[in-house]
């Protein structure tokens, strides 16, 4: 059985969306300009260090405005702006194409867990490593490796950019994002273990909400999304309390191990 349950969209609710994906999208290349632009040798390792995370929280927050829209919940009642969004978001993540990416991640929430969920390692019980390099190998294409090639040189041979800066505040963060991602959303939610909860064969995580945020976006409120998919990321601890306040409507929960 699936169980489904939603949260009534409020008054404001699409102009906050967009708001936050603005937001998101300009702190994102604000950040990314500066790094790319900053002298490398005058930057100590720890400043190095705090680049590195935080560009890749903002790499994580692309992907899950990318993710919202594709439920039609960053700018609900709003299609073409929603959709244009989301087309920018996981753009700008890493030339990804967002209907296919839109289509493949429906096919997930119809079959969560299942051989006919693209995002499922259904061979066995496999480690991390086998599976998130499934995952990656699943959606990342041999063109759109190339168009990111040829943007980073570009950028290093057109623009003059140090290779450091494009490695480390480029390249990496975009990488480091796939695995908190797969790891959030994908391996802590949806590996076997414990029984699930449903057929949404999905966990949420025990965190807070100011963890969660910083963790991934609230993606971790794993079965509140597949329970209420019409719920954007920053409205998922409303959900989470609604579904522990709502008989019948509380998820399994699997601390990160």
């Amino acid at each position: 059985m699936l169980t489904r349950f939603s949260l009534p969209l409020r008054r404001g609710d699409t102009a906050r969306g967009v708001g936050l994906a603005a937001a998101l999208i300009a702190l994102w290349a604000a950040l990314l300009v500066s790094g790319l632009r900053a002298p490398f040798a005058s930057m100590s390792a720890a400043e190095v260090a705090a680049r590195v995370a935080l560009q890749t929280w903002l790499y994580t927050g692309l992907f899950i405005t990318a993710h919202d829209a594709m439920h039609g919940t960053l700018a609900p009642g709003r299609p073409r702006l929603n959709a244009g969004l989301g087309a920018l978001a996981v753009g700008l993540y890493a030339l990804f194409p967002y209907a296919t990416l839109a289509a493949e991640h429906q096919r997930h929430h119809r079959h969560p867990g299942t051989a006919d969920d693209p995002d499922f390692h259904a061979e066995g019980r496999p480690g991390f490593w086998p599976w998130y390099l499934r995952f990656v190998g699943h959606y990342v294409r041999i063109a759109q490796v190339a168009a990111m090639a040829a943007v980073f040189n570009g950028l290093q041979h057109g623009l003059r950019l140090d290779q450091r800066n494009l490695l480390l505040f480029w390249v990496l963060p975009s990488l480091l994002s796939t695995l908190q991602l797969f790891y959030f959303g994908t391996w802590l939610p949806h590996r076997e273990g414990a029984p699930f909860a449903d057929a949404h064969r999905a966990r949420s995580n025990a965190y807070g909400a100011f963890a969660s945020l910083v963790s991934c976006f609230h993606f971790g409120y794993h079965w509140e999304h597949h329970a209420a998919p019409s719920v954007p990321w920053w409205r998922l601890p409303e959900a989470r309390r609604a579904a522990a306040q709502t008989a019948g409507l509380r998820a399994s929960e699997t601390q990160p191990g």
